[in-house]
């Protein structure tokens, strides 16, 4: 069963960086493209980036380009590693972030296109 957990949220000062991992496990094929979404209070979830199985990126949100960058270890073929850089942060950026499984080669920007989710972690940017 796929299944996906992340880490490395908290409270970062303006200006200041975080790196999300998103561990996932249980693919059933090699073919799992893994997305990073972010939901603020009170705003819809929406889609930041995405990394494909072969390590193909795709960049949805123009508040976070340039700044965040997305990247994908595999460690097998039913296994990977998928970070979320995020440099330069700004109070704006305060959200709890996702990060979501299709089983599907290709990205996708869509919340509605993913079928399996992490918990969720909360970064705060705030001074």
């Amino acid at each position: 069963q796929l299944q996906l957990v992340e880490s490395g949220g908290g409270l970062v000062q303006p200006g200041g960086s975080l790196r999300l991992t998103c561990a996932a496990s249980g693919f059933t094929s090699g073919r799992v493209a893994i997305g990073w979404f972010r939901q603020a209070l009170g705003k819809e979830r929406e889609g930041l980036s995405c990394v494909n199985s072969g390590g193909g990126t795709a960049d949805y949100a123009d508040s976070v380009k340039g700044r965040f960058t997305v990247s994908r270890n595999n460690a097998n073929s039913y296994k990977s590693t998928v970070y979320l850089q995020m440099n330069s942060l700004k109070p704006e950026d305060t959200a709890v972030y996702y990060c979501a499984a299709r089983a599907n080669v290709y990205c996708s920007a869509y919340v509605s296109d993913y079928n399996v989710w992490g918990q969720g972690t909360q970064v705060t940017v705030s001074s």
